[in-house]
This record gives C-alpha cells, structure tokens and sequence, in this order.
C-alpha cells in the first residue's frame, strides 16, 4: 500500500486564530473538499437537534449531503489548537485507507477557521451507548452479534498493523470509538490520536495520549508506542463486550470493581463462565464464550512480548488455532494512577513496577477525571452523546 504523504509544515495562528494547513492535505486525491455552506445546510445550520455527538475537540452532527447520503459531520472546536494536529492526522490516515471494520471518510472542509471532517453515518451508534455503558437502548445484543463484533474488530485491527504500510497503532483502542452499522457490523473509529510505526522501527516514543483503563502500563509509563498497546486496548475491549460491563465500575462490590482484575481471579479459580453477561439468559456457547474471555488475558498479559499479534488473534477467535489456557500469564495492571502522573514530572523517576489495577475509564463517577490536571478530554466520539463522565482520558 502506498506510504502516506508527510505533514511537512509546522501548523500556526494568525492574530485572528486561523489554522493554516499544510498544503499536502489539499493534495490528497483521495479525499472530497465540502464548502462550509454545503455543510451548514446538510445540518440545517448545525442545530442542536441534529447533534449527536461531542468530545475534547468539538461536536458532531448528523446531516444529509447534496447527494442524499446521510453523514456523520465532526465539526472541529476553534479553541483547539491541539485538535488541529488530530484533525490533520485524522484525514492523513483513513483518507488512504479501507476496510470493511474501519469507518469510510467522505471528505472534509477546511475553509476559513473552519475544520470539518465527514464520515458515513452508523445507525446503531458505538459499543459504549448501546453495550458496555448499560445505556436504554432497544438493541439486543446476542451473543453471535457480540462474537462477530469481536471479530470484525479483530480484523480491523490486523489491518491496521499488518497489512497497511507503514503500519498504524490506534491508540485509542476502546467501547466509544467502536461505531456500529445497521447490521451491527462494528467500525473503527477517532484515528486522532493515529501513530504510524515504519517498518524497521520496534517503536516510537511519544507523548501517552489515550483513555485510562484502555492503556498498556508499559507505555503508559514510558511512552514506548508499539502495536502490543492496542492489543492490550483490545484484550480490555473484547472482555467487556462479552461480560456487557464497563472496565471500572465503583458501583460494584469492592473485589469486582475493575474488570481485568476480576477476569484473572475468575480464570485462576476456573469460573470464567461467570463473567458472562447475564442479560443472555444462559443463550451462548459457553466453550466459545470462555475462549474469548482467555484470548482477552492473553492480549492483556504483562510483558508485551506475550500478547499475541492481531492476525493470531482473529485466528483464535475464529476457531482456525488453538489456544493454550495454562499458558495464560498474569495481566499488566496499573497500580497506581500516580504512575501516569509522575511522567509529566521533571523532579520524579517514573515507577516501573506494575502490580494491581487503577483507576479506570468506564467508570460510573466522576473520579476519575479530577486524579491529575493532566488527564485531558483529548479524543471525538462522533456517535450519540452519551455520559462523558464515564471515561477519562490522558494526554502528556
């Protein structure tokens, strides 16, 4: 596939806060330019009654193009300076990509101050509204609905690390930005936070950007990016969609409170089939249902060099390979939130050690996002609003 064109151009403010562009984003071929106008109209002036969305950068609405197609229109905050580059990384990754598990770009408008990006609209919202958040909705999720969401997931994945070039870590890996179609059909979304990895780099050092209780420790704590941090994202992902339940939730009896935790002591006790959602009513291939819930430890294990690659993992979950249970080693679990503190602290040596779980996206309070100034509501969810207290994300 072809390597995709470089952001070579600083972005700067004028004294009126306009947002200048590298010129190679106009030079993609593969993306359309709306005027501002046309996308004022689709939304029938951005009104409220069309907002379906909102996050750190601005909100998204739902409108009907001059072509009758209906999109999804994420409409960049002013104020964002940070968004700026998220919003150029957005366009630079999926304008050059496709796949059936990963959300199509239509096109954007950049025109003025104004930066807009345009995807297809999906009907049935994303896994955090419909799902794991426990929201009222009249979906129901069977579980072949939910096993074929964990693996078109999967499969999306896999193509992001292995087949396109250079390879794409997400980065943001969670429920929110997993969007589901008509036929529940899931797509992922929010390419932002996007970090391309070339082939001969193990990995990249970068800032921690991402949602708290969906982080890998390892770069959490060190910033060392590598495709294993999605992997991780989704070992927590896949075990929610299974158990219906959020990664954190303090509402719970103290012992069940945090998802990954509990799913190891469940898989030391051999009593995995008890984290099943129950709302299934005993309707679920219990051997399947189990394999995925070890297949979501084997992604979340400690050492990175343990969690299998994506394309193993679409395997396992398809049946085509065996996996060995036994084999399974204790996850990675943040032990502290100080351990992402302390990498913003010039005065402090980050701590390496990992032994018990932290404080966690998905959870049902407001603490999470009131731990460290740091943590930052930095990523877009362009579905239906939906309780933002419920996850807390992390830029440093």
């Amino acid at each position: 596939m072809t390597c995709f064109p470089r952001l070579s151009r600083r972005l700067g403010f004028s004294t009126e806060r306009f947002y200048e562009v590298d010129d190679e984003v106009a030079g993609l071929h593969n993306v359309k330019f709306y005027s501002y106008k046309e996308l004022r109209i689709a939304t029938n002036d951005f009104t409220l009654a069309n907002k379906i969305g909102e996050g750190g950068f601005g909100s998204v609405y739902k409108g009907r193009l001059k072509d009758g197609k209906i999109a999804a229109i994420k409409v960049l905050s002013a104020e964002s300076r940070q968004g700026v580059r998220e919003f150029l990384t957005e366009i630079n990754v999926i304008s050059e990509i496709k796949h059936e598990n990963l959300v199509k770009l239509y096109g954007c408008c950049v025109e003025g101050n104004h930066r807009i990006l345009v995807y297809n609209y999906l009907e049935n919202n994303c896994l955090a509204q419909t799902l794991i958040g426990g929201g009222h909705n009249s979906l129901h999720f069977s579980w072949q609905a939910r096993s074929s969401i964990c693996i078109g997931v999967a499969r999306g994945l896999a193509f992001l690390h292995e087949e396109v070039r250079p390879h794409i870590v997400h980065r943001d890996i969670k429920a929110s930005n997993i969007l589901l179609d008509k036929d529940l059909t899931p797509k992922i979304s929010d390419f932002g936070l996007a970090k391309l990895i070339p082939a001969n780099m193990t990995h990249v050092s970068t800032r921690v950007a991402g949602t708290i209780g969906y982080l890998a420790p390892e770069y959490a704590i060190r910033g060392q990016l590598t495709r294993k941090a999605d992997i991780y994202s989704f070992g927590v992902l896949l075990v929610e969609i299974v158990s219906g339940r959020c990664n954190t939730n303090t509402r719970l009896p103290i012992g069940e409170h945090y998802l990954i935790e509990r799913t190891w002591e469940l898989y030391e006790q051999g009593e995995l089939v008890a984290l099943v959602d129950t709302s299934l009513d005993g309707d679920y291939d219990a051997e399947q249902a189990c394999r995925f819930l070890n297949i979501g430890l084997l992604c979340t294990q400690d050492a990175p060099k343990l969690r299998p690659s994506m394309s193993t993992v679409v395997k396992m979950l398809t049946g085509e390979m065996d996996l060995d249970a036994s084999k399974i080693t204790k996850p990675g679990l943040i032990s502290d939130f100080m351990d992402l503190k302390v990498r913003g602290s010039p005065k402090t040596k980050p701590r390496t050690k990992i032994s018990s779980y932290t404080i966690s996206s998905g959870s049902d309070t407001m603490e999470n996002s009131t731990f460290s100034s740091q943590t930052t509501t930095n990523a877009t969810t362009f579905t239906t609003t939906y309780d933002k207290s419920s996850e807390s994300e992390v830029s440093m």
